[in-house]
């Protein structure tokens, strides 16, 4: 049986983090640095949208000019997106200035950057919080390095698990941040993993591009996907378990299935974390011909604002339901399609809706919602997580750059 940790980016041996506030919030933790004790691996997924800050860029050249990364640097409260030339240089100045003070090479270290769009880095303040920054890093740094990297988020959330890879004790763990602009269109949020591992890069890749499609990409607050989303994974290979190199090794699919349960909780922490939420809401699609269709109509029904405000209303409106799932565009027959909150069936097949109003009320009033929608054509399913929509959403969005 796996064991579970909340020491999230530190709980992978060699592993070491801090977060501090260097200037570029009023108040709060705004720069975090992650580094390995030892080269690592390392895989990636970024954000599809064609705006992308800065930091996508850089950390893309990355992946493709060493073999190894050393450190991941965040700063929080300003996105360095939409700003140029000088955006991408001050990205730049941010890896040379952690590769500086670590004495390792530029190409093995990360960036990345969250917050306001348009807005150039105040690189003085940066300069300064890395200097300060990169001597405190420790394996209790991690609570501080989760914190920081948080913008109108109302919690950390970090997780981890222990798994066994041919016998070796392998730590797979994480922090990430996101609670608006989050759409299931990869990476919708920042992450950051780091496993002791030993692992080919290549197959490293692989694992995060399934994980990935497992549990951020199905994912959802508002249907807005970021300039900055990120996932990336660190694998330093201090476990020495023998490494992974195939699929088919030995070891591969606890490895696989620990890094896929941290994913899928960090997933689910950012939308409880949801900007003004007040309900968590999985959305299952089941019994599909396929689970690309199970996945769309379930991405289309949990993106779907009437659905959202009407759980948020406490209101059992299964049309809503079932008309995003007849926008989704693929094929079923309506006629079939059954829905449930909880285990209460609210619509049977054939359009039966003699269902307990009362019933369906006990289910919309719990914090976390359960809708599922049999579509009774194969044995495919898939499942995403969203949250409800709420005044609240409107306030804080309403007011982000104030």
């Amino acid at each position: 049986m796996a064991d579970y940790s909340v020491n999230g980016i530190t709980a992978a041996k060699g592993f070491l983090a801090a977060g501090i506030h260097c200037g570029i919030k009023r108040e709060k933790r705004d720069l975090a640095l992650v580094v390995s004790e030892f080269p690592a691996v390392c895989a990636g997924v970024f954000t599809r949208n064609k705006v992308a800050a800065a930091c996508v860029d850089v950390d893309k050249f990355q992946m493709t000019a060493s073999p190894y990364v050393r450190a991941i640097v965040v700063n929080s409260g300003n996105a360095n997106a939409c700003t140029g030339a000088q955006g991408l240089a001050d990205a730049w100045e941010m890896v040379d200035a952690v590769a500086g003070a670590m004495n390792i090479d530029r190409n093995e270290v990360f960036v990345s950057s969250t917050g306001v769009i348009g807005r150039t880095l105040p690189m003085e303040k940066l300069r300064a919080g890395i200097a300060a920054i990169v001597p405190i890093v420790s394996s209790e740094g991690h609570e501080a390095a989760a914190d920081a990297i948080l913008t109108t988020d109302t919690f950390s959330k970090e997780y981890a698990v222990q798994v066994m890879v041919q016998g070796a004790e392998v730590w797979i763990g994480g922090m990430s941040k996101g609670s608006g602009m989050i759409a299931p269109n990869m990476a919708t949020m920042l992450a950051f993993i780091t496993t002791d591992a030993a692992i080919s890069s290549s197959l490293l890749q692989t694992a995060v591009k399934r994980a990935t499609d497992l549990s951020f990409n199905r994912i959802t607050v508002d249907g807005d996907t970021s300039t900055n989303d990120m996932a990336i994974v660190m694998a330093n290979g201090a476990a020495h378990n023998s490494e992974l190199t195939s699929i088919d090794d030995p070891g591969y699919r606890e490895f696989f299935d620990g890094l896929v349960e941290v994913f899928v909780k960090l997933s689910k922490l950012i939308v409880l974390d949801g900007e003004g939420a007040t309900k968590f809401i999985e959305v299952c699609v089941k019994n599909a011909a396929t689970e690309a269709a199970a996945e769309i109509a379930a991405r289309s029904i949990a993106n779907s604002n009437l659905v959202k405000t009407a759980i948020h209303g406490e209101d059992a409106n299964w049309g809503r339901i079932l008309a995003a799932a007849g926008y989704s565009g693929i094929d079923f027959d309506p006629a079939r399609t059954e829905i449930f909150f909880g285990d209460v069936p609210i619509l049977r097949q054939n359009y039966g809706i003699d269902f307990s109003e009362e019933a369906a009320l006990g289910v919309l009033k719990k914090k976390e919602i359960t809708i599922t929608v049999d579509l009774h054509q194969g044995d495919q399913s898939a499942v995403f997580w969203t949250c409800d929509l709420s005044k609240e959403y409107i306030t804080i969005n309403a007011n982000y750059r104030t």
